[in-house]
């Protein structure tokens, strides 16, 4: 199993040789765990356990071999290598022992190690393997959930990610110590949860995070929608079902809370925005200015806007938002402002904003279809008295 597992992983194509890594190198975490599983991306994050001065190895091979040292934690000797598109982690053992330091995390299938030797072999302490045979997921040890809260979320997280169940003692010590995660940086639990929504089976783990009150300080209190991808091509999906889990998930307090992105933050605000409004009045019979300004909002989201709605109007909807030809689900103004000013003489300020606004909407509905009809179109809107 070590050696096919050493197949799997072609260290041959990894950024560092074997024989430059320090002596008593293990490979530890999620790699050793997707091998395994034969679930490994092109590019691997590489998770290595080293005797001792991990962040001296890291900067020594960042010298050989160039790339960046990234500083993890100082005080745990905790070091990261980038190098291109390849990440190499290198930790100090902690313990006497790797055993012991193999028994310090959270979970059974993260807690297997590969020897990086001529002939490898696996360690596996605490009964990873079996664990991963039946696809389950085990907590190592009750403390150690609790020496980082960030694994309560986590398990979630594997589960969706690897269609795996979660062992029901485990369960029981989540929901015991779901208070403990907001102990939890708001960035680590964002990182978290933007995986979970991307996963195939991240319906389910939403569903699960919500008995178990895991999120609670940031969920959304709204009913859950029932999304309905099959319309949607798999680009389409992997752009739209994330941002509709996450809007759906979480609160607007919620997105801000946990310090997500400026432009996710607004994706996420728009998208439900726009849902309640269509809940009172379906965005089809809008008024021509506020369709215009839900095609402008969200141009690249609409996907995700349809995601709970009948097949029939979902598909009239996707049909005109693919044809990029479609001046309504793909606003732009058929003049800039820069040309406007020498046609017409106009001066920055808000007059000319409304003009360019106006012939926005004139072209998204078919009234100028070419630029001589809209200098006309502006020319008569100028000349109309204010």
């Amino acid at each position: 199993m070590a050696r096919q597992l050493m197949t799997r992983l072609q260290p041959q194509r990894w950024p560092i040789p074997l024989d430059r890594l320090p002596v008593g190198t293990v490979l530890v975490g999620g790699a050793v765990r997707d091998g395994l599983l034969n679930r490994l991306p092109e590019h691997p994050d590489l998770d290595m356990v080293v005797p001792a001065d991990a962040l001296g190895q890291v900067r020594k091979l960042s010298q050989e071999f160039g790339g960046s040292c990234v500083v993890l934690d100082r005080d745990r000797d905790m070091a990261r290598l980038v190098l291109g598109r390849w990440t190499i982690d290198l930790a100090r053992q902690e313990g006497d022992a790797l055993t012991a330091d193999l028994m310090r995390r959270d979970y059974r299938i993260n807690a297997i190690a590969l020897t990086l030797t001529t002939e490898p072999k696996l360690v596996d302490p605490s009964g990873g393997i079996p664990d991963l045979r039946d696809q389950r997921i085990t907590a190592i040890h009750e403390q150690n959930l609790l020496d980082d809260p960030l694994r309560l979320l986590r398990a979630i997280r594997l589960s969706s990610e690897l269609s795996m169940t979660i062992d029901q003692g485990t369960l029981e010590m989540i929901a015991r110590h779901r208070h403990q995660l907001p102990k939890v940086a708001p960035e680590r639990i964002q990182a978290e949860l933007l995986k979970l929504v991307q996963a195939n089976n991240a319906d389910q783990a939403i569903h699960l995070l919500h008995s178990l009150k895991l999120i609670a300080p940031w969920s959304s209190n709204q009913p859950q929608k029932t999304f309905n991808a099959r319309a949607l091509t798999a680009e389409e999906q992997q752009l739209a079902l994330p941002l509709a889990r996450l809007t759906q998930l979480l609160s607007d307090q919620g997105v801000n809370d946990l310090r997500f992105s400026r432009k996710q933050i607004q994706r996420c605000l728009r998208l439900r925005a726009w849902w309640k409004r269509d809940q009172q009045q379906s965005a089809s019979t809008l008024s021509e200015r506020e369709r215009l300004k839900l095609h402008e909002e969200l141009e690249e989201d609409l996907p995700a806007f349809t995601l709970a709605w009948p097949v029939e109007r979902q598909n009239e909807w996707l049909r005109r938002w693919r044809d990029q030809d479609d001046m309504l689900f793909h606003p732009c103004t058929p003049l800039n402002g820069r040309t406007l000013q020498a046609e017409l003489g106009l001066r920055p300020g808000p007059r000319l904003g409304e003009l360019i606004q106006h012939l926005c909407l004139e072209r998204a509905f078919g009234r100028i279809r070419s630029q001589d009809e809209a200098i006309q179109c502006a020319r008569a809107w100028m000349n109309k008295p204010l």
